[in-house]
Parts: structure tokens; sequence; C-alpha cells
């Protein structure tokens, strides 16, 4: 029997991060959460084929055979997911955009598709889908402010193809954070923090026979109850995992342990900045830089590794900023140092304030990646940011400082060691990866 709603899920990447010429080779990517996600959401009454491609490890082709064609972007990619939307709307396809970017400026993505998706899926992907059989498509569906994440299907990871990644073990127990930092993207976009409920979690965890798992979370400790409960929850699975957290976990022992307990073996948290001022501008205060030594010395006592991240271009960076953090991610022994320029995404306050100032230098959004400089910084020039964060890289990553930090790492040996490789090779070759010649050349705001 024939199906009655074909339907193609798509993940446009940029060019960098395609797999063909991008920075990561396809054994170096985890499976995305989005696609299955949106799939396992497809009314099963609708009868829909469903057919997902992440651009990540494989092609989009020129044509597809689906009636409607739905994309999913963040800012950076959001140019080509206009180009992909351009293509298949000129078919005779209807096409629907969602996403963080869509979410953050629904009014830029609106006029490039038949209908968008403002905040999360789970009860506006369905109503529009029923809609759109009916012929009834509305050209915005708005995710209502009182959603919960009870009682949704887990994600069917079968839509995409496991073995072109590097694992599939991806998870995701919490959404948004109570923070509200002002380059985030986070509280403009999704708001308030919800829960997936714990036992669904591990459900997720145990069908999967998961070892290691990759917790997808902004802030997995946003909500401390909650944190504790799920960190118990895993002990008796006996799994590792990896996840993203704040400073504030190394403030919390009884949390920490627990943590540790329940499998964890490294954490992405955002440092920002090593200058208090640049903190407090920011709304992140409570990191405080005298006390990152210790939060690494807790996180290493407890065999969780960090993957310290770093942003320059602030309002109180000056040139010395980048040697000086670069020195300081070496000697603390941050298995994992990484570095961004300050960006201002579109939505966030910092990017409304530093419109206002008339700072803002492009509106490209292929640029905003976090390696692009798309703003006038304050007390350095556009230039000097460029090259500075590319020193930062280049010193944290020479052999002798991969050695110095190794010698501190909780990480097994054989990771770290191959870990750092892919950053040393991403660190000095940022001039094939990144470049700021656009604007050099005389490029602004379109």
């Amino acid at each position: 029997m024939k199906n009655s709603l074909r339907i193609a899920l798509l993940s446009p990447k940029g060019p960098l991060y395609r797999h063909r010429g991008g920075i990561y080779p396809r054994n170096l990517r985890y499976m995305p959460l989005t696609l299955p996600t949106l799939a396992a959401l497809v009314p099963a009454d609708l009868n829909a084929e469903v057919r997902c491609i992440d651009e990540g490890i494989q092609d989009i082709p020129d044509d597809l055979d689906a009636d409607l064609v739905g994309l999913t972007a963040i800012t950076g990619t959001a140019p080509r997911a206009y180009e992909l939307a351009r293509r298949f709307r000129s078919q005779g396809k209807s096409v629907v955009l969602g996403g963080p970017h869509v979410t953050l400026v629904p009014d830029d993505a609106q006029p490039h598709a038949d209908s968008i998706v403002v905040g999360y899926a789970e009860e506006e992907w369905p109503r529009l889908l029923r809609d759109f059989v009916r012929g009834k498509l509305k050209k915005r569906y708005t995710q209502a402010s009182d959603l919960v994440l009870t009682g949704r299907p887990l994600p069917d990871r079968s839509v995409l193809p496991r073995w072109k990644y590097l694992t599939l073990h991806v998870f995701e127990a919490t959404r948004g954070c109570i923070h509200g930092c002002e380059f985030c993207v986070v509280p403009s976009a999704w708001g308030r923090p919800m829960h997936t409920p714990i036992d669904a979690v591990v459900e997720d965890l145990r069908r999967m026979r998961t070892r290691r798992a990759i917790f997808l979370d902004l802030n997995i400790i946003a909500d401390q109850s909650y944190a504790e409960a799920l960190f118990r929850a895993l002990i008796p699975l006996r799994i590792q995992w990896f996840g993203l957290a704040t400073t504030r976990i190394c403030d919390r022992p009884v949390l920490l342990d627990l943590a540790a307990r329940s499998g964890c073996r490294g954490l992405l948290i955002g440092l920002e900045s090593i200058r208090s001022s640049n903190l407090r501008s920011l709304r992140k205060g409570f990191n405080h830089p005298e006390n990152y030594h210790q939060v690494v010395s807790r996180l290493h006592e407890r065999g969780i590794a960090i993957q310290g991240c770093f942003v320059f271009g602030l309002d109180d960076d000056t040139p010395d900023i980048f040697m000086e953090t670069a020195r300081f991610a070496v000697d603390a022994g941050i298995d994992l140092p990484r570095f961004a320029v300050a960006t201002p995404f579109p939505g966030t306050p910092l990017y409304t304030r530093l419109e206002r100032e008339q700072r803002i230098t492009s509106r490209n959004w292929e640029l905003y990646d976090g390696q692009h400089v798309v703003f006038r910084p304050l007390k350095m020039t556009i230039q000097e940011l460029d090259e500075g964060t590319r020193q930062a890289w280049e010193f944290a990553y020479s052999w002798p400082n991969i050695v110095r930090r190794l010698r501190h790492t909780v990480a097994p040996l054989p990771v770290a060691v191959s870990a750092n490789l892919g950053y040393r090779h991403y660190a000095f070759n940022l001039d094939r990866f990144y470049t700021c010649d656009w604007i050099l050349q005389g490029g602004g705001a379109p």
C-alpha cells in the first residue's frame, strides 16, 4: 500500500562541517538527536514514509521524493537551509523550517519557507503534519508556554546510518538553563528549563545497551535536585558518561561526588574568561577565575576530565589576553582547552547591545560559527582578535604544552593523546578552516 505522506527531514551543514571537505571526518561525528526525535514524533496514523539526511555524513540530493521537506537550522547553517529551501520550493515541494535560528529570529526565516516552527517541536510538529495532510498548513507554529517533556516518544535512531558515526549513544535529560548569560542563545530561544522524566532517560539508556554515553544537556546540573536524582539513577547502570555543566558543580561536593559515582568521566565547562570584569558583564558572575585551578583539581580528584572553553573579544579584553589565557590553560592542566571568538548570535542580548552600539560588521549568518569575527571589539582591532585567537590555539597545542597537559590528565592516555592530536591538527590549520579575509577586504554588513 502506498504511503499517504512522504517526509524528508534534513540537517544542513555549512561548508566546513559537510562530510566533503569539512573539519571533521565522518568517524569523529556523533549521531545528532534532532532528526531521530522529529521522526519519532510523526503520528503513526499518518502512515508516513520518513527519510532523514544529515549533511555531515552524506549528500543531500538535488531532488527528493517527498511531499514535505523539513529543515533544522542553527545560525551558522541558516544560509544553507535557505538555499535548500529555495531549491525544493522551486520544485513544488512544501518546506518547513525549524531549529534554534528560526526560534531566535523567526521573521528572518519566515520568507524562506511555507511554514516555520518556533520553539520545541514536541507538540507543534505533529500538529503541523496533520494540518498539512488536511490542506490547512499555517505559516507559523509556536510552542506553547506550558509544554512538558513527559510522555514523549524516545528518539528513533534507526532513521540515520549508525555505522557512519563515532557513536549513536547520545542522550538528553534536560533542556534550557537557569542562567541568563548575555551571549547565550538558550535563554533567548528556549526560556525556562525542562526535564525529561528520569525513568524515560534510564529506559532509553537500557534500550540502547549503552556503556558510554554523551549527554547533550546544555547544563545538566541546572536543577540540582533533578541532577542528584538522575545521577543516583545512573549508578546501577555502570556506564561512563560525558556532558556539559557549569563551574557550580565544583561548589557542591555532594553533587560532584554523585556525578563521579554515576560514571561521569568528562565535562565541558564554559570558563569563558580569566577576567572577572568580563564575566560580570556577561551575566556569568558565578564564575570566579581565582578558583579555576581549584575547579580543575576537584574534577581531576574524582577522575573527571575537563574541556575548558574560553571566549575572546569581550569588552575588557586587550591584546595580552590571548597568551595570558593560553598559559593559564596549560598551567592549570586543563585536559582539552578550547578557544572561540565571541559571537553575538541574533536574538541574544549581546547582539541587541552590539547592534545598538553599531558594532555589528556582518549579518552573513554563515560566519556566526564562533571563529569568525562579526563585530568590532572594544579594546583591540579585528585583526588582533583574529590573530590572537590563532596564537592561543597554537600555544596550547604545541608539542611541549600537549605533553605538559597530558602529565595531569585523568582521561585514559590513548583517548587523551588522540583528542589532543585532533585539536592540534585543528589549531595549526585555522587558516584553512577559518579566515577573516572577508572583513580585511572590505566586507561589511549587507
